[in-house]
């Protein structure tokens, strides 16, 4: 290069004297027209074939030829012309001597070539669909920083000799480099969208942004501005990128997930076959196995996320090398700065290149942290996408044995929790390896700084990360350990807001308050623990960048400057030895602290990796229990061949002995039996929910099921009819008017359309039941499967129903129908029937031929069914249920409220009540929530307010708060001391080669450091308790609130909103508050020394300081505004996942049977990313301030470091170290601080969010202190009404009206009445569910609204229509408070006809139920509920139609039973089935809200009034 340049005159291409050796530094003109010109041609030329091979390998589709492209070929072309022109013009004038200028010859032809290639590769990229060039971004970049030098000297040469020598090739650099500029300029931007490519709504503008737009997240400053205007709503909010939606994550992580997954199965089956052929293992062994079993799950989930997001999150890790790279350039260039200062000589511009390089470098370094981070939580958002996706699939398709060992809560776990896990360890990941890494380096430089003396440093470092290790381990198990009694928690919480009704009636609020309170007192114990142990590793906070001083930090200081003075007196201490090492340990303390972390972080991934392989890995559904066919109607609908069933794989059949069946096209069968004989296991059999043994199970057709409990959604009354289908006027009405609903219709708020509540909530057990059966029937399948479908609803009703859609002549009797059912009066028009006996069939055939047999089955019939249930189907009956249809149409069915309705309480029927008209000026507003049930979860709008605040910090207490903040002042003020004391010892002057008193420096200086340690103990371990105290006080608020709530809350909030204050808002109270606090007082204090330091070293940086501190408040204004309402957005949004999740994996099976999985899926979907398009932007914003904040920062740094150049004469090396060190620091702590108060902020919504229910209506209290009641009260059992009214919502008509009525002891009520007449409400009333709006019930001569509720409901019992039993022991879900010996629980079991079944389980009362008594047929369940009532034995028992799901012979043995049980006391029954109450002393027929008929059944029927048609209709008469 030399001799080419020595050819053309040139100096030599290097001089140290002209370049570095100089107060006036310049480049040698050969360096300048060589290198300088052909660096960016080789950076082009090298690297355009693999850029032009990577378009071609992902193309998007061609870019029209937009302005800004033409604009950039035609600078292109002009850029390459003045190349040429000057080649050319040294050509034609230098022709004689073209020798002497063979390198200004050579530059202009390679410079024009290149960019001719340029504009072939612009070309190519519009081809290809490139918008934003990285690529060229980097070469015309670096064309213009290689153009500044030549362009410094030319205008240099240009103001000495003029431009005349040498015009034409002046003009020529002058415009090639504003064209460069130019080109620079425009590649700044992106171009338009591809043509023809459909644009999203409200797309998210990062596809529309430019490279350097992406890099600085300038993109997102439009919604910045937006939220700082007004509120963001969820419609502000940009629409997921497709790459980040639900669909196209999990549809390409599936297939990859299945084929794991059999792989795995198909080793632990070969694994399982080869210990079966060997000996037994020991005990020991098989637990051993089954660990690594569930660990080998938790790896195979593993891989498959890290096959399909792996490569993305390289790139980030790529982004992290880098920026580590220039985190150590740091501390080099200070040493260089520091260096300077020493030198008297130095000349300046050496300063003022350095502090420049320090700013530059810090640039870069937060640009590339910063697209790590983003990388990191694009990564955890897509991984959070995937593992909910297949968690929700799983649900959908896992068996019945599986789903057992899994609750909701348990599974709503896995959703919440446990994908947070993952995304924190997809955060803090690399920390694991290369904090290692980053702590070798940093001893490496120490040693360069202190020589042998960096060992004390890695002796400290040896100590510490196993130390860490350790605590990180005792965190992982107490985390473990933690999240286990949240699970038990969530659980019980899950289950007690599906039981609530129960709770109330029971009066058993106290006794599940106590259990939830045990799991949190638990939960909270070792969360004090984990606490403790993170305050004694003081490691400080592990978010980002960590910049708070450490205990660690002080440590290795004190161990490395300790040692190196005192080995030998001539070590000096000098400003650069300290600062430097001081930068360098001040990295060092970030891997340091993150370690612990991120290794804590790792094992809890591992935890959760752990529980979410189990359950995926759990048993599925074979598809091979059922095959189904296409429908022939000439060949038999179902065929069971020789089938053996059961519910488990290793459990017992519950369908046995070879079960052969044939069900022809278009039959009726009955299927009969008594409770737990295995009538619903037939029908799950069919569906293919249970395990096939042997044999095989054929069905024709399309298949459509009615579960014995409806199943009903929360969404309006037509949707859970249509169920996905399309709607057909014509049939939809005749499927209503079939099935009896019609006449609700005509009267609901808002008809069809009205919602309805979770669970059915606001429907009566009757209505729910027929709103399911409507489902089916809309399906128009081939197959019915009909589990009992007419026990809930009333006599009358369900003869309607059998005629219109069941029967031989409803609109189902060309359909296959497969009935459960305990009505004898159907049998007769079955044409199969199946009596089943303990899981087996003992007779079939049709209703004549087993009546002639004589067996057990005509035995049973003989007794129960009298001759005159027999003629219900004879014309005349026929003529009555003609009437029938008539009068229904006609009776006035109950309006729909819209906060309550009155049958959900205890799922009877519900009342006639209209609403009242409003005033005119209210009419516009009815239409906008008219048939609203649910309150949807809204966000609050704005700044939390300071209440908040002052609020949680109340329950802190005073005395704690005011501890914080003194030993937050004093750490700082010890802080502040030790750097000082640094900065004095560096001046300290040499004396013989040595210093003076270094003993003591040095006690002074590991004084400063213990005080400052212990005061970082004590403020972690304080704020960590107090935040303990706040969120035990508001999840006992929180939990009182909800426990003391009316029922009508229940009805219109949804339980996963319920859930999920009571699991991810309890969750950021109790770890992410206490987090955030730690953080922003840390940060705020250092601040505070940090600005005393710089001020103190160099007072004119205040001009520089104030105005920074005034656009970071600017900035900051936007930020918080924004970020607060994204937390919001995004917290209101992740509810309805946990809602749709419960509510799809209680009606799984009903899913299944109609075959609506992709519906339900897709459903899951849109919630999902509905949830990350406020989550996205939320991540995004704390990017886009650390960039912008950083910037800012940096130009202090930069400030700094020139205000010290300039002051190079005045200040002392020690002072300029200390200022700068620290000013490198400024930066991170005001983005921080920013950072940490808007996560206090986001995360003080939680406590606004836990608080928003102590607001709401409640009731009554539960007991009165100094109440006189008598412990033996009610002893007679009498009730009166006297004038009374009850009203379900203030604006409704009453839905009882004046009811005076007295029931003396002993009395046995039956109380009977059509739909909406206000049946039920009489016990509602009696039992304080609602509070009278006039008049007064008396018990016993004691008005009940004097009394505390618990003291009236424990004295009273109910036994509903719904069955509910919760996990836990059977002795538990009987008697929860433990008041009974196990003597009288067994007597309750003997007595409600289950000691036989319940002696036969091995655990005998100390058997587990499983979620919802899951593991107990309904009317076992039923049974549980009568032995709760036998075993409370009051003076008063409600029942409502509490026998409607047992057997015949059950229900008569258990009647007899509450008979004689009951003898001597008052019993109120509110009857469906008439039979039930043709014995008691008294029936009220009820229409209205009135009583209009009240005797003896004999004399009622003998008045022919509205009981005797009653009787008829029923068929009794």
């Amino acid at each position: 290069m030399d001799t080419l340049c020595s050819l053309s005159g040139l100096d030599p291409l290097w001089d140290w004297n002209q370049t570095w050796y100089t107060h006036n530094p310049e480049l040698s003109n050969c360096f300048q027209n060589t290198v300088l010109v052909w660096a960016p041609c080789i950076y082009l030329w090298v690297l355009s074939p693999f850029y032009c091979l990577h378009l071609y390998c992902h193309g998007r589709g061609r870019l029209p030829l937009s302005s800004l492209c033409s604009a950039k070929l035609l600078l292109g072309f002009f850029l390459a012309s003045f190349g040429f022109v000057e080649f050319f013009y040294i050509l034609l004038e230098r022709r004689q001597e073209i020798q002497q200028h063979l390198v200004f010859l050579l530059s202009p032809i390679i410079r024009s070539l290149t960019v001719v290639l340029a504009v072939c590769v612009i070309h190519w990229e519009r081809v290809r669909g490139c918008r934003s060039s990285v690529f060229l971004f980097f070469f015309w970049l670096l064309g213009v920083v290689c153009s500044l030098i030549p362009l410094h000297a030319k205008v240099q040469l240009a103001l000495d000799q003029g431009l005349s020598p040498d015009i034409v090739r002046y003009l020529a650099f002058f415009s090639y480099f504003a064209l460069q500029l130019g080109q620079l300029f425009l590649s700044c931007f992106a171009d338009r969208a591809p043509s023809g490519k459909a644009a999203l709504k409200n797309a998210c503008p990062v596809q529309d942004a430019s490279f350097l737009s992406k890099i600085l997240f300038w993109w997102f400053s439009g919604l910045v501005f937006k939220g700082y205007r007004s509120p963001l709503q969820a419609e502000d909010l940009w629409s997921l990128r497709e790459e980040d939606t639900s669909e196209k994550i999990i549809s390409d992580l599936e297939e990859e997930w299945t084929a794991e997954r059999t792989k795995l199965q198909q080793q632990e089956n070969h694994l399982s076959t080869s210990i079966a052929l060997g000996s037994r293992l020991p005990e020991q062994a098989q637990f051993l196995r089954k660990i690594q079993k569930e660990q080998s799950w938790g790896f195979c989930l593993l891989r498959t996320l890290a096959r399909s997001f792996g490569p993305y999150f390289l790139n980030g890790t790529l982004c992290l090398m880098v920026h580590d790279a220039f985190m150590f350039s740091v501390p080099q260039v200070l040493s260089l700065l520091l260096g300077f200062m020493k030198d008297e000589d130095a000349p300046l511009w050496k300063g003022y290149f350095y502090a420049s390089l320090m700013f530059l470098l810090s640039c870069l370094q937060s640009v590339f942290n910063h697209q790590y981070t983003y990388t990191c939580f694009t990564v955890g958002m897509r991984v959070k996408t995937a593992v909910m996706g297949l968690v929700y699939r799983k649900s959908l398709v896992v068996n019945s044995a599986s789903r057992r060992t899994c609750t909701v809560g348990e599974i709503v776990n896995l959703v919440s929790a446990d994908t947070q896990k993952l995304m924190d360890f997809v955060v803090y990941f690399n920390a694991v390896w290369l904090a290692p890494i980053e702590v070798t380096l940093c001893l490496f430089f120490l040693w360069q700084q202190l020589g042998p003396s960096a060992l004390a440093g890695i002796a400290t470092v040896i100590f510490i990360f196993p130390l860490n290790g350790f605590i990180a381990r005792q965190r992982s198990k107490l985390q473990e350990i933690q999240m286990k009694y949240m699970d038990g928690r969530v659980k019980l919480m899950n289950e007690i807001l599906n039981g609530i009704k129960i709770l109330k009636f029971y009066a058993w609020e106290k006794a599940f308050l106590e259990q939830v309170l045990g799991y949190r007192e638990k939960e909270l114990k070792t969360l004090k623990k984990s606490q403790i142990l993170y305050s004694v590793n003081a490691s400080g906070h592990t978010f980002g960048k960590e910049l708070n001083l450490s205990l660690h930090y002080i440590e290795i200081a004190f161990a490395m400057f300790g040692v190196y003075v005192l080995i030998d007196d001539k070590n000096v201490l000098d400003a650069q030895k300290i600062f430097v090492s001081m930068a360098l340990i001040n990295i060092l303390k970030t891997p340091l602290s993150q370690l612990p972390f991120a290794m804590s972080t790792t094992m809890q991934a591992l935890v959760s990796l752990k529980r979410l392989g189990k359950f995926l890995c759990q048993d599925e559904l074979k598809p091979d229990n059922v095959t189904r066919e296409s429908f022939k109607s000439d060949v038999d609908g179902v065929v069971f061949e020789n089938g053996t069933f059961s519910w488990s794989k290793d459990g017992p059949p519950c369908l046995k002995r070879r079960i052969s069946v044939r069900v022809p096209c278009g039959s009726l069968v009955a299927v009969v039996g008594h409770v737990g004989s295995g009538k619903s296991s037939l029908l799950s059999a069919i569906l293919g929910e249970t395990e096939k043994r042997s044999g095989a199970i054929s069905v024709k057709g399309s298949i459509a099921y009615v579960p014995q409990q409806a199943w009903i959604q929360n969404a309006s009354l037509q949707d859970n009819i249509l169920f996905g289908r399309e709607k057909k006027e014509s049939w939809y009405q005749r499927v209503l008017e079939a099935c009896a609903l019609l006449p609700d219709l005509d009267n609901l708020p808002a008809g069809d359309a009205t919602e309805i509540g979770e669970k059915g909530l606001n429907l009566s057990g009757g209505q729910k039941q027929r709103v399911s059966l409507a489902r089916a029937v809309c399906r128009k399948a081939d197959v019915y499967l009909l589990d009992d479908p007419l026990s809930a609803v009333d006599a009358h009703v369900g003869q309607h129903i059998f005629n219109k859609v069941i029967g031989p002549k409803g609109i189902l009797r060309d359909k296959t129908r497969v009935l459960v059912t305990h009505g004898m009066s159907f049998l007769p028009q079955a044409d199969l029937i199946l009596v089943l006996v303990d899981g087996e069939i003992s007779e079939r055939g049709s209703y004549q031929e087993l009546l002639n047999r004589n067996g057990a089955f005509a035995d049973f019939i003989h007794t129960f069914a009298s001759s005159e249930r027999k003629e219900c189907f004879s014309e005349a009956s026929q003529r009555g249920s003609r009437r029938l249809s008539v009068r229904l149409s006609v009776t006035e069915y109950m309006p729909f409220s819209r906060d309550l309705s009155q049958e959900q309480l205890i799922s009877g029927d519900t009342n006639s009540i209209t609403i009242e008209p409003l005033p005119d000026s209210d009419e516009d507003h009815i239409p906008e929530d008219l048939g609203k049930l649910t309150k949807v979860d809204k966000a609050r709008i704005g700044r939390v307010k300071l209440e908040m605040y002052i609020e949680y910090f109340r329950t802190i207490g005073l005395p704690l708060i005011v501890s914080i903040v003194f030993l937050y002042a004093f750490q700082q003020a010890a802080s502040l001391s030790y750097n000082y004391w640094l900065s004095l010892w560096a001046d300290q002057p040499v004396i013989n080669g040595t210093q003076l008193n270094t003993d003591l420096k040095l006690g002074v200086y590991g004084a400063l450091g213990f005080a400052q340690g212990t005061a970082i103990f004590g403020t972690t371990l304080a704020i960590s308790l107090g935040c303990i105290i706040a969120s035990r006080h508001l999840h006992l608020d929180l939990l009182n609130n909800v426990l003391h709530s009316p029922m009508s809350f229940f009805e219109s909030t949804p339980s996963g909103n319920l859930l999920n204050r009571f699991a991810k808002e309890i969750d950021a109270i109790d770890n992410m508050i206490p987090d955030a606090l730690k953080m922003m007082l840390g940060y705020f204090f250092k601040l505070m020394e940090v600005c005393i330091i710089v001020l103190m070293a160099t007072p004119f940086a205040a001009v520089i300081i104030l105005p920074m501190a005034f656009l970071y408040g600017f900035i900051q204004s936007f930020y918080v505004a924004t970020s607060c309402q994204l937390r919001r957005l995004e917290s209101v949004s992740r509810s309805p996942i946990y809602t749709h999740l419960n509510e799809t994996v209680q009606g799984a099976s009903v899913i299944r049977a109609f075959n609506e999985q992709s519906r339900f899926i897709m459903g899951a979907n849109h919630k999902v990313d509905h949830n990350q398009t406020a989550y996205f932007p939320r991540f995004v914003a704390t990017r886009w301030l650390g960039v912008n904040l950083e910037f800012l920062g940096n130009g202090i740094v930069l400030a700094a470091s020139i205000l010290s150049v300039m002051a190079k004469g005045t200040l002392s090396p020690g002072m300029v170290g200390l200022a700068v060190s620290h000013s490198l620091q400024v930066t991170g702590f005001l983005s921080w601080i920013v950072r940490s108060w808007t996560d206090v902020e986001n995360n003080i919504v939680s406590v606004e969010r836990v608080k928003e229910y102590a607001d709401t209506p409640k009731e009554a209290a539960w007991s009165i202190e100094g109440s006189s009641l008598p412990l033996s009260w009610p002893q007679k059992g009498t009730i009166e009404f006297q004038d009374y009214g009850l009203q379900y919502r203030k604006g409704l008509e009453l839905a009882l009206k004046g009811i005076s009525v007295h029931i003396k002891e002993r009395e046995k009520i039956g109380i009977v009445g059509r739909t909406g007449a206000g049946k039920s409400s009489l016990a509602l009333g009696i039992f304080r569910i609602l509070e009278a709006a006039k008049g007064q019930i008396y018990i016993d001569g004691i008005n009940i609204a004097e009394i505390g509720l618990h003291d009236l409901r424990s004295r009273i019992t109910i036994i509903p229509q719904d069955p509910v039993l919760f996990s836990g022991s059977l002795r538990m879900n009987l008697d929860p408070f433990d008041a009974y010996s196990d003597e009288e629980v067994w007597n309750a079991l003997e007595l409600a006809h289950l000691k036989n079944f319940v002696s036969e389980l091995p655990d005998k009362l100390n058997h587990e139920c499983s979620e919802g008594g899951e593991n107990l047929s309904l009317g076992q369940r039923q049974l549980v509920c009568l032995a709760r009532a036998l075993l409370r034995k009051t003076k008063i028992l409600v029942l409502d139609e509490a026998t409607a799901a047992l057997d015949l012979e059950t229900d008569t043995l258990i009647q007899s039973t509450i008979r004689s049980q009951f003898e001597d006391c008052a019993v109120l029954t509110i009857a469906h089935r008439l039979n039930t109450i043709m014995d008691y002393t008294k029936v009220i027929v009820m229409d209205k809200g009135h009583i209009i008929e009240m005797d003896s059944p004999s004399n009622l029927i003998a008045k022919r009034g509205q009981f005797y048609y009653m009787c008829r209709e029923a068929g009794l008469l």
